[in-house]
């Protein structure tokens, strides 16, 4: 639907819209890091894809 219904939506169930924003705004730069469009690419990419997402992943937690 809309994008706007469809961020109305993901908010429903944060008490407050600030840290609905906060969320969303990490959640979304996590979930890009990670959803690789699967059936546009090999499984061979798509392996490389995820082991390099999972590097990533594991330094920006270690400096967290």
């Amino acid at each position: 639907h809309l994008p706007v219904r469809q961020r109305e939506r993901r908010m429903q169930g944060f008490k407050s819209p600030g840290s609905a924003q906060r969320f969303l705004s990490t959640h979304a730069a996590i979930t890009n890091t990670f959803n690789v469009q699967r059936h546009l690419i090999t499984r061979k990419t798509m392996h490389q894809f995820r082991g390099d997402a999972m590097k990533t992943w594991r330094t920006v937690a270690a400096a967290a």
